[in-house]
């Protein structure tokens, strides 16, 4: 039987980051299924395999890059890329605070792997996750990882690797086996808190990586534990809580994000960011998503920005049990601006930012149908040139058996028109023709500003031009904005329409929609306009004719 390594070295944390991948994939529904605090939305499983899925996959691009030497990583270069994944890739509250846990113990271990390395490591991890919560609550995962610090510390002096993993486990079984008590909203469940579970089977697998044994699996309930209930942030007021989750990656100084904090703060609740070095993980729960968005901005460079708008079935009161199941159908939309993040959340759909220059993974896609966590999908990738990528994210959706309508929208017009004729309560099939029919039905243009001198199918157009581009193919070039949309309005309309979207880019003013909305009025009694603030990352103007 081999020797236990002394220290943690580049091959046991990648086997470390493998064991804690596999063992979140086997414990994953388990550990959603009592997910009771600070939001019962039954994802807290989920968030934490990807994130750690995101951890993994940087240590292995760091062994890969090693591929065609002699010699493996430098063992701080592997945990410093597992910290750094898990900050990318964290999911939810659980996977945000894990990945702050994980970089505090990245920042010690970088130094060295051995026992009194890991103690050290262990304690600033707990620290550095209660300094990244607005408002630490006892019972979670923080008390956890507080425990697993102190039985490290409470190791015997002299004591090894193995001896120090195994004292930080028991630390935290402890702890969590006595969240039930600690935490109201857990006892009246009847379970453990679900990030805290996540984070002992994390220790577990430390543990197996570093003494070659798997330790004993979950607890997940408490004794004579009931089914779960839903349950909401504030625990004080579990009938209310903000109705959107917003993550988002965040470029900003240290000084922006100070002043982030308090704004969000004031904005929602369940507030964590973790990070530094000019790059942080921004998670809150709010009621304005626009808003928290905004503040991102304001401090920085937000960006894969994801809002998912919490259940609207919560807790009417503390002893009516909610069935956990997962919702029964939902709409998975990809977008182009910031604004129309929010616009789409409101309506209950799960959002995907598409970045200029930078469309969406199929990979992203499949996480976005997964965080909506349901049974039928609905999937609106708003752009031509996301049909395939759209469709092998709905193929491996399939797999994992979620039925998946992929409706072919080619501009977020589009999709805002399926949008509005969606209704979760009819045949899903019936909901799919209804909704294609209305995305069908809308014609789509955008303009754009010429970057060079080119040949188009309206002519040649000079750098600076104003082009019109009516579904898809350059049809008006003109001198401005306002009379190139016009031009372009007159063109659609002329064909008929009962209804005019315009979705304003950021730098385009609020009078332009003013006169625009004229315009139709004039020439088009009968047609009705809606305008929308798309916001950045947004092209000057989207039109669509129903």
């Amino acid at each position: 039987m081999p020797q236990p390594p002394d220290a943690l070295d580049a091959v046991a944390v990648r086997t470390w980051c493998s064991l804690a991948l596999d063992a979140l994939g086997r414990e994953r529904e388990a550990i959603d299924a009592i997910n009771v605090y600070p939001v019962a939305d039954g994802d807290t499983g989920t968030n934490l395999y990807l994130t750690v899925e995101s951890a993994a996959a940087a240590v292995e691009a760091v062994f890969a890059a090693h591929e065609t030497g002699t010699t493996v990583p430098v063992p701080a270069d592997v945990v410093r890329a597992m910290a750094h994944g898990a900050l990318i890739g964290a999911r939810g509250n659980s996977g945000t605070i894990l990945a702050q846990l994980l970089r505090g113990m990245a920042g010690v271990l970088a130094e060295a792997g051995d026992a009194d390395h890991l103690r050290r490591a262990l304690a600033e991890a707990a620290a550095s996750a209660r300094l990244a919560v607005a408002h630490p609550v006892e019972g979670t995962v923080l008390t956890v990882a507080t425990a697993a610090a102190e039985g490290a510390g409470a190791a015997e002096p002299g004591a090894g690797l193995t001896a120090v993993a195994a004292a930080a486990y028991a630390g935290a079984c402890a702890a969590l086996a006595r969240t039930p008590g600690r935490l109201a909203v857990l006892g009246r469940a009847g379970v453990v808190d679900a990030g805290g579970q996540g984070l002992v089977t994390v220790l577990g697998a430390l543990l197996e990586a570093v003494g070659g044994r798997a330790p004993a699996g979950p607890v997940l309930r408490a004794p004579g534990g009931t089914p779960p209930l839903t349950g909401a942030c504030a625990e004080a007021d579990p009938e209310g809580g903000p109705a959107f989750e917003v993550i988002y990656l965040l470029e900003a100084s240290d000084e922006a994000v100070a002043r982030l904090r308090t704004r969000l703060d004031a904005l929602g609740d369940c507030l964590v960011v973790v990070g530094g070095d000019g790059l942080w993980n921004v998670h809150v729960h709010v009621d304005d998503a626009g808003a928290a968005v905004e503040a991102g901005v304001e401090a920085g460079r937000p960006h894969r920005i994801r809002i998912t708008h919490f259940a609207a079935d919560r807790i009417r009161a503390h002893r009516e049990p909610v069935h956990r199941e997962p919702a029964q159908r939902a709409v998975v939309v990809v977008v182009p601006g910031d604004g129309l993040l929010g616009l789409c959340a409101e309506a209950g759909a799960t959002t995907v930012l598409a970045r200029p220059g930078e469309p969406p993974a199929s990979g992203e896609l499949v996480d976005a149908i997964r965080r909506a966590h349901a049974r039928e999908v609905v999937l609106l990738p708003n752009d031509a040139e996301l049909r395939h990528t759209a469709a092998a994210a709905a193929e491996q959706a399939r797999a994992e058996g979620v039925r998946v309508a992929l409706i072919p929208t080619r501009a977020a017009v589009q999709g805002i028109a399926a949008l509005a004729v969606h209704e979760p309560g009819r045949g899903f099939d019936e909901d799919v023709v209804a909704m294609t029919a209305a995305a069908g039905a809308t014609r789509y243009a955008e303009l754009a500003v010429a970057e060079r001198q080119s040949w188009t199918t309206a002519g040649i157009c000079q750098a600076g031009d104003v082009l019109g581009l009516i579904d898809g193919d350059i049809a008006v070039i003109g001198d401005d904005v306002t009379g190139t949309a016009r031009t372009v309005l007159d063109r659609m309309l002329s064909a008929g329409g009962e209804l005019v979207t315009l979705v304003l880019g950021e730098e385009v003013p609020d009078a332009l929609a003013a006169v625009l909305e004229e315009h139709v009025r004039e020439g088009h009694l009968a047609v009705d306009t809606v305008i929308y603030r798309g916001g950045p990352r947004t092209t000057p103007l989207l039109i669509g004719v129903e």
